[in-house]
């Protein structure tokens, strides 16, 4: 009895950081979507690159960088922990699931991108314009697909957590 006990108060708190983590991460991802990419158009060529790269730069810190590997990381152990509670199971799949491709898309996709920009020759307008054509199309299109992923991950972890 007292390792069952033991076990689910480890997949709770789990599940809190994984709700919470891929919770950050969502609310992030839909800024952009919803504020920062629209926001973004009405600027020019050099300004966006500016702008984008000292985003890029600022967000490498330990705040975003913890959030976004425990996110996938408590998810998935909690899946595997939540084995044999076969109410919640499905759900915690779906949600460690929907945390991996949130993970996937940003190093497969959107990290490259961001440093295929910041690596981009800007002196002239004319290479501005180039490096942000680029990029921002792509660069928004993976970010609304981790928009949508990263949301799916919060609803479904959070319904888990209610059953």
């Amino acid at each position: 009895m007292w390792v069952n006990t033991v076990a689910f108060s480890i997949l709770d708190t789990l599940l809190v950081v994984a709700v919470a983590a891929n919770g950050l991460l969502a609310g992030l991802f839909f800024s952009f979507t919803c504020a920062i990419a629209p926001a973004f158009r009405r600027v020019d060529d050099r300004v966006y690159v500016q702008a984008f790269r000292a985003i890029n730069a600022a967000i490498l810190n330990g705040w975003f960088l913890f959030v976004f590997f425990a996110a996938p990381l408590a998810a998935v152990v909690g899946a595997v922990l939540g084995l044999g509670h076969e109410t919640s199971l499905p759900w915690l799949i779906a949600g460690a699931v929907c945390s991996a491709l949130t993970f996937g898309i940003t190093a497969a996709a959107n990290v490259p991108l961001n440093r295929g920009l910041d690596q981009a020759p800007v002196g002239t307008e004319a290479q501005s314009r180039v490096a942000r054509q680029r990029f921002e199309n792509r660069w928004n299109l993976w970010n609304l697909a981790r928009t949508i992923t990263s949301s799916g991950a919060l609803t479904l972890l959070a319904i888990a957590v209610t059953l």
